[in-house]
């Protein structure tokens, strides 16, 4: 096999594997879904991220609202 046949065996075996997990996501209970959400909070907590507004991007997206507006 040259390294062409094995990128493409290769590829196809990931397609594959994204497939199931795929599958699997879907089949997650509510429960096990904010079991992991809460984790991923946690974690990012953990890592001294803020989840309070940030006021300047508050601004943003107001400036933008007005635009959309035509204000």
């Amino acid at each position: 096999m040259n390294a062409e046949e094995i990128r493409f065996h290769l590829r196809d075996r990931w397609k594959a594997v994204e497939e199931i997990e795929r599958k699997e996501l879907r089949t997650l209970s509510m429960k096990t879904r904010l079991k992991q959400m809460n984790a991923i909070w946690g974690l990012g907590i953990g890592l001294g991220f803020s989840f309070e507004p940030d006021e300047s991007e508050t601004k943003v997206f107001m400036r933008w609202a007005k635009l959309k507006e035509g204000k």
